[in-house]
C-alpha cells in the first residue's frame, strides 16, 4: 500500500477533479490492511484512516463474508475509486450465509453500516477485525445484563453517520473501537461527529475510544499481543463508561 500510494491518492483520487469530470476512475485497489501475524512493523499496520482522509476515494473495511461480497461486487460497479481493505487474519476465518447472501445478484450499499447485535445500554463502533472482539465483549458483558449495540461501519469512506448518531440517542453512550492507533484515527473522526451532530446532546457520559498501541507493530508474538484492542480492553472500557465493577 505504501508503494502506491502516491498513485491511489495523487491519480485515482484526484482524476475527476483533473479532467473537469468528463472522466472517472472505476477501479478498485484491494489488499490486506491492519495488524497480521508475525510480519512486524512494517507490514502490520492499518490504513482505513489514512486513506479515508483523502477526498475522491471511497474506503471500505469488511468483517464477515457478506460484508466482502457483498461490498465488493459494490466497489467494482462503482464509477470512483475504492479502497477496499480486508485484514488477512480474517481470510480463514468461516462465517455462516443466508440464502441471500450465496445468491449471484447479492449486492450491499457502500456507506451504510449494519447493526450486529442490537442493544440498549451502550453503543460500540469498530470496523473489520475489530467488530468480531466488539461482539465477543458484548456476549461477555449480557451475561453480566449489560445490553451492548454493535455496529459494524463497513464503510470508512462514506461514513454513515446517520446510524451512529440513532444508536448513540438510543443508548447514550459509545464506545469506539479500532486496531489502528490512537491519534486522528476512525474512532476520533466519529468522535467529532458526534460532537458536531444533535446526537451529542444525549450522551450520558463521555465517549471512550479503544485502539491499537501507539508504537510500531512489534515483531515478538507476546508484544503483539499487547498492541491490539481485546475482548478484555472493550468489556472494561464499556464497564467504566457505565461505573460499574
Amino acid at each position: 500500500a505504501m508503494q502506491a500510494i502516491d498513485q491511489v491518492i495523487n491519480s485515482a483520487g484526484k482524476d475527476l477533479l483533473h479532467v473537469c469530470r468528463q472522466h472517472r476512475s472505476s477501479i478498485v485497489f484491494r489488499g490486506p490492511n491492519g495488524n497480521a501475524a508475525g510480519v512486524a512493523a512494517q507490514h502490520s499496520q492499518c490504513y482505513a484512516a489514512w486513506y479515508g482522509h483523502c477526498p475522491g476515494l471511497k474506503v471500505i473495511s469488511p468483517y464477515s463474508a457478506e460484508d466482502c461480497k457483498g461490498l465488493l461486487k459494490s466497489a467494482i460497479r462503482d464509477p470512483d475509486p475504492v479502497v477496499f481493505l480486508e485484514n488477512e487474519l480474517m481470510y480463514g476465518h468461516a462465517f455462516e450465509v443466508s440464502d441471500e447472501v450465496k445468491s449471484k445478484d447479492f449486492l450491499l450499499p457502500i456507506g451504510k453500516a449494519k447493526v450486529e447485535r442490537p442493544g440498549t445500554h451502550v453503543t460500540l463502533v469498530s470496523h473489520s477485525k475489530a467488530v468480531g472482539t466488539c461482539l465477543d465483549a458484548a456476549k461477555q458483558l449480557a451475561s453480566q445484563g449489560i445490553e451492548c449495540e454493535v455496529i459494524n461501519l463497513r464503510s470508512i469512506r462514506p461514513l454513515d453517520e446517520e446510524a451512529i448518531q440513532a444508536s448513540v440517542m438510543k443508548t447514550n453512550r459509545l464506545v469506539t473501537v479500532e486496531n489502528g492507533w490512537p491519534h486522528f484515527g476512525v474512532g476520533a473522526e466519529i468522535c467529532a461527529s458526534i460532537v458536531e451532530s444533535p446526537a451529542f446532546d444525549y450522551l450520558d457520559a463521555p465517549v471512550i475510544r479503544v485502539t491499537g498501541a501507539d508504537v510500531p507493530m512489534p515483531y515478538a508474538v507476546t508484544l503483539e499481543n499487547e498492541s491490539v484492542p481485546t475482548e478484555a480492553h472493550v468489556v472494561m472500557a464499556v464497564k467504566k463508561l457505565l461505573n460499574v465493577q
